[in-house]
Order: C-alpha cells, then structure tokens, then sequence
C-alpha cells in the first residue's frame, strides 16, 4: 500500500511540473507584452528608461531560462508573482477569488451527483419501458447543451420570463441557483450514463437474484445491494468531472457575471496577464490532480479486492 501511495504522489508530482512547464511556455510564446501594454499608455507619461526600469523589477529581460526556473522556485515556495494589470501579489487575487469559485464548483458538483443518482435510480424503478427510454435519453441531451447557451437559456426563462430570480445584485443563496444548475446539468450527464450502465451490470450477478428470491422488492434491492456495487465505477468518472468543474466555473462565472477565477481569468487575458494565468492554469491543474489522487486512494477503502492487490505489491 505504501508504495502504491508513494507511486500515485510522484505521478501528481510529475503532472502538476509538466502543467506549469507547458503553460510557460505558451504563454512566453503569445504575441504582445502585458508590461508594455500598460506602462507605454500615453496617458501614464512614463519616459523610456522608466519603462526599462519597471521591466527589470519584474524580471522581464532576464534569459528566458531563468525566468522558468525563478518562476518554478517561486511557485514552490507560494509566491506566484505579480499582477502587471492589478499591482499586487497574485497570491492575493487568487485568496479573493477562489472561495467564490470552489463554493459554485462544489454546489454544482453535489447538484450534479444528485440529479445523476435521481436519474439512473428512477430509470431502473420505472415502471413503464417508454419511461425508462425517455429517462436514458437525458444524459445525451445534457451533455449536448453548451454550458453559456444553457446559462443564457436560464437566464432568459428564470429572469426575464418569469421574473422569480433577478439579474442584477440578486440575494447570495438566490444568486447561486441559476450558475449551480449551469454548471450540474452537463456535468451530470457522463455521471448518469456511466451510472445506468453500472447498475444494469450489477443487477445481472447472482447475489441479486439471491437478494431477490428472499423476498426483496425491486426497490430494496436497489438500494441495499446493488447501489453499494454500482457506485465505484462512477467513483472514477466524478473524481474526473470534479476536477473539470474549475474549467466549467470559469464559462459559467463570465456568462452570470459572478466574482470568481472566471473573472479573474477574463480580465487577465484582456490585458495579458501571464502571471495570473500562470497561476490559475496551475490551479486548475492542482485541483484535477488532486482529486483524482484523493479517488485513486479512496478506490481500495470502497473496494477490498484492490486493497488486498495493492497490499500484494508491496
């Protein structure tokens, strides 16, 4: 087991530097230069050589080497630089930021888990083969849906229609429906898909059928014996989908308007910020990876065969 934690560390290790490697890179390789975009604006007055000085401050006209390799060092021990467009740390962007964000990522994501696990129960428990037909076809539909066309979509039916959700300075919680259901929708569409199929496998062992000759209705059954089983398969594909809930965050924050990475990351490109994009890139990076770190050590908990051949390999 030791070694099997020591194996999944070093891989997260390996993929967070080659994330922040391949982000410096293109992002040296864009056209432009966020310093150059800002203190050359006729309207600052700065002369030439002031702007020579203000680049070497941040380094900008060292070897590229060395800027990789100040950036990395930097990076490893929590400074991330400095905003050109904002002239702060961007440590203190991303503090303002990010709980806004992990607060719609994490309601979306247990939005998303519940409306899958209502799906793929119900369809199993329909009564009717046209009911379990239509409840199948949703996952497909879900996930076919663009996330800022269904934010529009919401926005237009709930907010302009109806008139139950207001667009501008909503309440907090009020403010969280519309962006959670945005970003649970798509989401939970492959966690649906692979859920179904799960409990369709499951359903077909022979415990079930024991299960079922004692007396068990089609509903305990269910929920006592085959949920437990066909639940590690989704396991795998939620710690995926959680990790690509930061991505998902960003489109949904730009559509709503909301405070968070999505805005940040907007107002970065606009004025070529490559610190801060650096750093959300390697965020993002952070969060899919540990995650999935997080599942791939949950895995033997739920399931004791792979406890038992992660223990035969050390």
């Amino acid at each position: 087991m030791r070694r099997h934690l020591f194996s999944r560390v070093g891989q997260a290790a390996l993929v967070l530097w080659a994330a922040f490697t391949v982000a410096f890179i293109l992002l040296q390789a864009l056209p432009g230069d966020a310093l150059l975009i800002k203190y050359q604006n006729p309207d600052m007055g700065l002369s030439p050589r002031e702007i020579e000085d203000i680049r070497a401050s941040y380094g900008a006209d060292t070897p590229l080497f060395l800027q990789y390799v100040q950036s990395l060092g930097g990076f490893l021990t929590g400074n991330l630089g400095y905003s050109v467009q904002a002239g702060v740390p961007v440590v203190d962007q991303l503090a303002a930021n990010v709980p806004s964000t992990l607060a719609l990522a994490g309601l979306g994501f247990l939005a998303a888990v519940i409306l899958a696990a209502a799906i793929a129960f119900l369809s199993s428990l329909a009564p009717f083969s046209w009911l379990r037909d239509a409840l199948q076809a949703l996952p497909s539909l879900f996930i076919s849906v663009p996330v800022f066309w269904l934010g529009i979509v919401l926005i237009q039916v709930f907010s302009f229609q109806l008139k139950l959700i207001p667009v501008i300075n909503p309440p907090e919680a009020l403010g969280l429906v519309l962006p959670v259901a945005t970003l649970a929708i798509p989401v939970s569409a492959p966690l649906t898909q692979v859920l179904i199929r799960s409990i369709d496998d499951v359903r077909t062992q022979p415990f079930v059928a024991v299960a079922r000759a004692r007396g068990g209705s089609n509903a305990w059954v269910l929920s006592h014996h085959v949920a437990r089983n066909a639940v590690l398969p989704a396991i795998t594909i939620a710690g995926v989908l959680l990790g690509e809930l930061i991505g998902g965050a960003v489109v949904t924050e730009t559509v709503f308007g909301r405070n968070g990475i999505g805005q940040l990351t907007q107002e970065a490109v606009n004025s070529q910020d490559a610190a801060v994009l650096q750093a959300v890139v390697v965020l993002a990076a952070a969060a899919f990876v540990l995650v999935n770190l997080a599942v791939d050590l949950l895995y033997p908990v739920l399931d004791p065969r792979l406890k038992r051949k992660a223990g035969a390999l050390t």
